[in-house]
Formats: C-alpha cells, sequence, structure tokens
C-alpha cells in the first residue's frame, strides 16, 4: 500500500508543479503542494520502506521532475504557450537635409497629438507641439530629432 501512495504522491506532485509552471505563473499554491507533495514522497519512501527505496524514490523525484518540465515546454502544446514572436520593425530616421524647422506641410490624418504629415512631399510620423490638429490642416515644423518631427498649426 504504501508504494502506490509513494506513486500517486510523485504523480500528483509533477502534475501540481506542470501546472504550476504552464497555467498558472508566479508562485502559487499548486507550485508549493507540488514541492511538498514530493518531498511527503521522498519522506514516506525513507521511513517506511528504508534507505534504499528512498534514495530510488529521491533520485525518480530528482530526475523526473527537471525532465517532465523540459519535454513538456519542447512539446507542441507546450511551444505555443512561450512568446516566440522575432520584431523585424524599425523606427524611421528624418534627415536633416529633408525637414528642417521652418518648413511647412499638411496633416493627413489627425494628430492626437501624434499622426501622418506630408511635409516636402514626403509622408513622415509627427508630434503636435500639445494641441489637436485636425484632418487636412497646414502646418509647420517646430523641431526635428533623430525620429522624431515636432510641429504646430500654420
Amino acid at each position: 500500500m504504501s508504494l502506490l501512495a509513494i506513486i500517486l504522491l510523485i504523480i500528483l506532485g509533477l502534475v501540481l508543479l506542470l501546472l504550476e509552471f504552464a497555467v498558472i505563473p508566479g508562485v502559487t499554491i499548486a507550485g508549493i503542494g507540488g514541492f511538498l507533495l514530493l518531498a511527503g514522497s521522498v519522506y514516506i519512501a525513507f521511513s517506511e520502506m528504508g534507505k534504499v527505496a528512498g534514495f530510488i524514490t529521491l533520485a525518480v523525484v530528482l530526475i523526473l521532475s527537471p525532465l517532465m518540465i523540459y519535454y513538456f515546454f519542447k512539446s507542441r502544446a507546450g511551444k505555443k504557450m512561450i512568446l516566440d514572436s522575432k520584431i523585424d520593425g524599425k523606427v524611421e530616421n528624418t534627415t536633416p537635409d529633408k525637414i528642417q524647422p521652418g518648413d511647412t506641410g499638411i496633416t493627413i490624418g489627425r494628430l492626437a497629438p501624434t499622426g501622418k504629415v506630408k511635409i516636402n512631399g514626403e509622408i513622415v510620423e509627427a508630434q503636435s507641439s500639445g494641441v489637436f490638429i485636425d484632418h487636412q490642416v497646414e502646418i509647420r515644423v517646430v523641431k526635428t530629432h533623430l525620429n522624431k518631427i515636432i510641429v504646430e498649426p500654420k
């Protein structure tokens, strides 16, 4: 009977640890419970079945726990839980010879406070100097930074 109890404690402890890593983030009752069940199975094996069975149980727990977690996250279900996207976007840098303070243009969309504007024939992202600017309003460039253009209504 105690061998069955040890096996059930190990299985339940591993399931709770898997729930902790896969479903419930952080340190929760599932993780603590899983750890306590695994420790309890090792304790019962040492106290009721002797040193040899205790060390075998300890080895099984120490080997199965990391392997189960590793193989779960390598499986198809585990890969769906992991963020695995690559960001390939880039920031548009304005060149100082194309857009300079004092240039004029028109808003393509509403600037609330950022939006698209057309300055010197180029469509770029711009930021208003603090006020909302409606669609199709003439604007003037106040400042330019590497990736930011500050405009105000003309």
